[in-house]
C-alpha cells in the first residue's frame, strides 16, 4: 500500500523506513485478511516506509511486513523524483540498482557507502547530516498512541491512518504558531 502527497518540496528528499511493533492483540486475524505483519528479531512488526522533503513532510508512504528490507521497496518509494533533486538515504539504501534508479531520474543519490563495500561512492556529509528531517518525522508519527502501539488487525487500517497522522504533521508544519 501506498500514497503520494502531491504539494511538496522536491529540492532535497529523504527516504526511510521505521518499524512498529505489533500488539498481541492485533495478531489474530485470519490469513485471508492483509495484515502487513511479518516476524523479525522483535517479534511481530509491520515497517513504514517514508519519503519526505527538506522540511519533514511525508511525499509518498508505503508499508509492509516487517522483515521487509529497505531496499524492496526504494524503487516505490523513488518514482516520481524531480529532476535535480537530491536524495539523501542511510546505507541500508546502498545499492548499485538504487543508485542507478535515482540516477535514471535525474537526481542526485547522497548515500552514505556500506563499510564492505569495494567501489566507494562519494557523498557529502553536510547535507547527509540533513536526514534527520526523515528521523524526526517518525518521531512524530509515532506520537500517536495508535500507530505506536500497532492494534489494527488488517494492514489497510493502519495504513489509513499513518495518512491520517501524516496529514496532521504536514497541517502543523505549515501553521503560522509553533
Amino acid at each position: 500500500m501506498d500514497a503520494v502527497v502531491k504539494a511538496h518540496d522536491g529540492k532535497v528528499q529523504m527516504i526511510d523506513g521505521s518499524v512498529v511493533r505489533v500488539h498481541q492483540h492485533a495478531s489474530g486475524v485470519k490469513k485471508s485478511g492483509d495484515r502487513c505483519v511479518g516476524r523479525s528479531r522483535g517479534g511481530l512488526t509491520t515497517k513504514i516506509h517514508a519519503r519526505v522533503d527538506a522540511k519533514g513532510r511525508p511525499v509518498r508512504l508505503m508499508i509492509t511486513p516487517g522483515e521487509a528490507h529497505d531496499v524492496t521497496c526504494a524503487e516505490a518509494l523513488r518514482d516520481g523524483l524531480d529532476a535535480r533533486a537530491i536524495v539523501i538515504a542511510d546505507k541500508g539504501y546502498d545499492a548499485d540498482r538504487v543508485r542507478a534508479h535515482i540516477r535514471d531520474q535525474g537526481a542526485i543519490p547522497n548515500i552514505s557507502t556500506k563499510s564492505n563495500r569495494k567501489k566507494r561512492f562519494r557523498w557529502k556529509k553536510a547535507i547527509y547530516r540533513e536526514r534527520n528531517h526523515v528521523e524526526r518525522f517518525f518521531n512524530k508519527l509515532k506520537q500517536f498512541r495508535r500507530i505506536a502501539t500497532r492494534h489494527d488487525k488488517i494492514g489497510a487500517t493502519l495504513f489509513a491512518f499513518v495518512q491520517l497522522a501524516s496529514v496532521r504533521i504536514c497541517l502543523r508544519s505549515i501553521e503560522s504558531t509553533p
